[in-house]
């Protein structure tokens, strides 16, 4: 998979792959999330994916499930150190597949990739400009 990154102007760094734009912004002027926050939100999003998979799989209503994501992050060095998930599931929803609906969210490939991180080569290439 290749991402292209470019610069639209001000603080603004989008990343296109396939169809999709994903917009960055930086504030105080900005326009969309920070790249910070767009990470973040793919980890809640992510889980979201796995809750909503098994919940389609075995018909159960989606309707009233959500999941609230909490960061706790340390004071001195301001990096999040602890990441709560919590799967909000209404009253009616059957007891027995609440084990279960943690247990799908903790497959998340973003989880599991932060667990193993990936290993990091930043280089530099002059390209010509394109005519």
């Amino acid at each position: 998979m290749e991402m292209i990154i470019d610069f639209p102007g001000g603080s603004r760094v989008d990343a296109h792959f396939g169809p999709h734009t994903v917009a960055t912004d930086q504030p105080p002027m900005a326009s969309a999330p920070t790249p910070f926050a767009v990470f973040l939100a793919s980890i809640g999003t992510c889980a979201g994916i796995y809750v909503l998979g098994f919940c389609k799989q075995r018909n159960l209503p989606t309707d009233g499930i959500r999941i609230v994501q909490r960061m706790q992050s340390n004071p001195l060095s301001g990096m999040i150190e602890k990441i709560d998930l919590e799967i909000q599931v209404p009253a009616g929803f059957p007891e027995k597949y609440r084990p279960s609906l943690i247990h799908t969210a903790e497959l998340c490939a973003v989880k599991k990739h932060l667990e193993n991180p990936p290993v990091f080569d930043v280089t530099t290439r002059v390209v010509e400009p394109v005519a």
